[in-house]
């Protein structure tokens, strides 16, 4: 008779079930303070209904995702060469970076970006010129709920708000999924 018990692994096999390998970048999963996130990079119209998506991983930064996300815009009109660039941009204060002005002054698109805190204090210490962000400008980025209503819209799919798909395009997939039901319906 036998007394071995049965193989549970190695010593440390138990300690080390947290250190998970790197997902492959066509996964769009990346670590987070919550754990395993992805972001969606969202463009949308006046009226909430999405326009393009681009997907990253958790911790990647908004700021960096800004011209690849407004390079998926295609929507056709009429005959000939699909519209590729919006006339005005509303963004939240994660994308108000010098690269991201220059590339949006450079493509001719006007912008409703407020300045984070910090950035205007050391515009002021620099003594450099202030970024208007006047009463009209406050006006305009009121409107800026209309991108949210927008995620919530397409979060009320379960897929969508959990992310129980493993690879990206097939979560991108869904999303478009969503989004033309959301045209559709608008």
């Amino acid at each position: 008779m036998s007394t071995a018990q049965p193989f549970r692994g190695s010593r440390g096999a138990l300690q080390n079930y947290k250190k998970f390998g790197e997902e492959p970048s066509d996964h769009a999963i990346g670590r987070s303070r919550g754990g395993l996130t992805t972001k969606n990079h969202l463009v949308c119209d006046g009226k909430g209904r999405a326009l393009a998506f681009v997907l990253t991983p958790g911790q990647a930064a908004d700021t960096t995702m800004l011209a690849a996300t407004l390079e998926q815009i295609r929507v056709p009109v009429g005959r000939g060469r699909p519209r590729t660039r919006p006339d005005r941009l509303m963004a939240d204060k994660g994308y108000p970076s010098r690269a991201n002005r220059a590339w949006l002054r450079e493509h001719g698109i006007a912008t409703t970006i407020p300045e984070r805190d910090d950035q205007i204090t050391h515009r002021r210490k620099r003594r450099g010129r202030p970024i208007d962000f006047g009463d009209q400008q406050r006006r305009r980025y009121r409107g800026r709920n209309v991108v949210e209503r927008c995620f919530n819209k397409l979060k009320q799919w379960r897929g969508i708000a959990m992310r129980s798909d493993k690879l990206a395009k097939n979560y991108h997939a869904g999303l478009c999924l969503a989004a033309t039901l959301h045209w559709l319906t608008s």
